[in-house]
């Protein structure tokens, strides 16, 4: 949660700009942590659902990420159900595998996935499972408090428009059901909330994470001429297609805010051009290193005590979000 904003973003800022760095020095030097990691003989095995743009690069990053540690990574196959997934990791528990790197299909089967992946550990990434389905030293998540992405897009919009005691405002949810869109949906809801803002929500859907759903689905909210005072999109794909739609119908994208969730190369490109007004960068590449960092850390100690980013309870590693805006979007190429 986001208590001090200002000063948050300071050590955001902070942390994330040395998180590259080190992420660069893992490329370069096999350790993203001062030479110190090896994950020489360590056999990971890297579980997805369907690919998008964030998971390609949250894919790329955990093979790079695994390459420079020296561990060797597998991925399976993009896995469309549960129950691909599920025969997935079960297979990968009687192959030899050290570790199992899992982005769920769906949160709420967990546990499906747990007792798959039988006595070996489960580091968890992007989809979030519940806390009680964590325990230290052999199920922990790792990826960037949701709260925190959705507080910073709705400080950006709210300050946007001059702190007002009321709007309109529209919301694009990504996938239903997954963590990240329940969370960041929440967490803007909570945001104006705790900040006595009167929110009218002039349209609440869901464009599963897509730029052409998005798009489309918003031509037809704009054809009811429903008055809207900024957008809040799940992510940046989703965010797009609003800016497209509102483009198409003439509307001035500089009065009403577009925001989204990722700092993708099409946000960042989108917020240079004048569409997108500010972003929320999640990054993949330091969510694959810390992916990896915690699964050499679990195979080799049983804990992920001494990762950058982990929990006092041993739960969770945390990724920090940053704020993008046309001030410092050049700096997210």
């Amino acid at each position: 949660m986001i208590r001090k904003m200002n000063i948050k973003r300071v050590i955001i800022s902070v942390l994330t700009c040395a998180l590259v760095l080190m992420s660069l020095a893992g490329c370069s030097g096999g350790s993203g942590s001062g030479g110190s990691v090896s994950g020489s003989g360590i056999k990971v095995f890297y579980s997805t659902p369907l690919l998008d743009d964030f998971r390609h690069l949250l894919l790329a990053a955990i093979e790079e990420s695994g390459s420079a540690y020296g561990a060797s990574v597998t991925v399976g196959s993009e896995c469309a159900t549960v129950d691909e997934q599920v025969k997935q990791v079960r297979e990968a528990a009687s192959s030899g595998f050290d570790i199992i790197i899992c982005n769920l299909v769906d949160s709420e089967t967990v546990l499906q996935v747990e007792v798959a992946a039988g006595d070996l550990p489960v580091v968890f990434i992007n989809a979030q499972p519940e806390e009680d389905k964590l325990e230290a030293g052999r199920y922990i998540y790792v990826g960037s408090n949701e709260t925190d992405a959705a507080y910073f897009q709705s400080e950006y919009v709210w300050k946007k428009l001059g702190n007002p005691s009321s709007f309109n405002l529209a919301v694009f949810q990504g996938q239903p059901g997954h963590p990240a869109a329940l969370a960041r949906t929440s967490g803007v809801k909570d945001y104006f909330k705790k900040n006595n803002v009167n929110v009218n929500y002039v349209f609440n859907d869901t464009a599963y994470w897509d730029t052409e759903k998005a798009y489309e689905e918003f031509l037809i909210f704009l054809k009811t001429n429903q008055n809207f005072d900024a957008v809040i999109c799940n992510n940046d794909s989703m965010a797009i297609g609003v800016v497209r739609a509102m483009k198409e119908k003439g509307y001035d994208l500089s009065k009403i805010p577009v925001v989204g969730v990722d700092a993708t190369d099409g946000g960042c490109d989108s917020i240079r051009e004048g569409g997108m007004q500010f972003t929320v960068y999640q990054s993949a590449v330091g969510q694959g290193d810390a992916a990896i960092q915690a699964s050499i850390a679990l195979v080799k100690h049983g804990s992920a005590s001494g990762v950058d980013g982990v929990t006092d309870d041993g739960l969770y590693v945390w990724v920090p979000y940053v704020p993008v805006d046309k001030n410092n979007v050049n700096s997210f190429k």
